[in-house]
């Protein structure tokens, strides 16, 4: 039996990096409980103080195939480079320079963004199709593949 995955970002603003990332993802902010049409109304219902309102925010896909990404406050900043990182399929199918003017496209978009560039690793067959390195706005790598 597979399991399904969440995919957890510790971070200093949930709610702006889960407005990136849904963005760059096409994901969606996940409904509110129940009951209530919005999540301030579910918040407040809930008691929660305002102070406090931000220390977490979940996206999900749309088409409920994509893995939850949820969000979390945390006090400390990131410190050093991530062990994992997303790789977001943004040339599939392609290669060569139409792969690489692809990823440069979906790049120059994530930028504005909010994203950082890094580094453009060149297509180096048989095995490496090449690849661009951003980070969020939060630090966090991740690669245009």
């Amino acid at each position: 039996m597979a399991r399904t995955v969440q995919i957890t970002f510790d971070c200093a603003d949930p709610a702006a990096l889960a407005a990136f990332w849904a963005q760059a993802l096409g994901y969606r902010l996940q409904d509110p409980p129940p009951g209530f049409g919005s999540w301030e109304q579910a918040l407040e219902a809930m008691g929660v103080p305002p102070e406090r309102r931000n220390d977490a925010s979940a996206l999900v896909d749309p088409a409920g195939e994509g893995p939850r990404l949820f969000f979390q406050r945390v006090p400390e900043g990131k410190q050093a480079k991530n062990r994992v990182h997303l790789d977001v399929r943004a040339a599939p199918g392609l290669d060569g320079d139409a792969r690489m003017a692809a990823l440069e496209t979906e790049a120059e978009r994530l930028v504005a963004l909010g994203a950082t560039r890094l580094r453009r690793h060149e297509p180096a067959p048989p095995l490496g199709a090449g690849h661009i390195v951003l980070t969020d706005p939060e630090g966090n790598e991740f690669c245009l593949d």
